[in-house]
């Protein structure tokens, strides 16, 4: 948390991945490898993290065109429909959050997913976990056109929440990520474990 004097926020902003769901792109790596000419590990090197991926959850390809990409470089076979439910499978529930989620939903605390992401995983996301369709809205990189720690996109959600400063509570795992939120005038919470993250919710005065 920025400060023991803060005041109560009136809502709280989840990053996606490693907060709500655990993600390893080591699963899509290994899948698409067994119908590819690459090994898992240099595909995973394609993806995770890489200047390809960042191309599509900036916005700047379309799925169509990052699995264009993905089949010329590893040689794989797959159609479109198969490699996109391939793709969006690389998430886990992390439980004691999502609880925390429906602990503020619960109290009337607006809540938002601000999250570096692409639509297929957003696609495999709501088909597969009915917690994420409680949200007050969603803010998404791909649809933004700017990727954290970017500001612009800081800016929209302080525009699509009505809300900017001290009012907005803000858990991400990375720290570059909180930072910027931090500069804003944001309440932030590096998040590390679900129980530091749950005692700085209720220590923010909102449980």
């Amino acid at each position: 948390m920025n400060t023991a004097t803060s005041p109560t926020p009136t809502a709280v902003v989840f990053d996606l991945g490693k907060v709500l769901l655990e993600f390893d792109y080591g699963i899509v790596a290994r899948r698409l490898a067994a119908h590819s000419g690459r090994d898992a590990e240099q595909i995973r090197g394609l993806l995770d993290q890489s200047p390809l991926l960042f191309r599509l959850e900036s916005g700047q390809m379309t799925n169509e065109e990052f699995f264009d990409e993905v089949s010329s470089l590893t040689g794989y076979t797959g159609g479109f429909g198969e490699f996109a439910n391939i793709f969006g499978d690389i998430f886990s529930a992390i439980h004691p959050m999502i609880d925390l989620h429906g602990q503020l939903r619960a109290r009337g605390v607006p809540t938002f997913i601000f999250s570096n992401t692409n639509e297929l995983a957003v696609r495999h996301i709501r088909a597969n976990y009915a917690f994420f369709a409680h949200f007050t809205d969603y803010i998404y990189s791909h649809e933004a056109g700017a990727m954290k720690p970017d500001h612009r996109i800081y800016e929209v959600v302080e525009r699509r929440s009505g809300r900017k400063g001290a009012e907005l509570l803000y858990l991400d795992d990375r720290k570059e990520n909180v930072d910027a939120g931090a500069s804003r005038g944001w309440q932030v919470v590096h998040h590390q474990t679900p129980e530091q993250t749950i005692a700085a919710v209720r220590a923010a005065g909102l449980l």
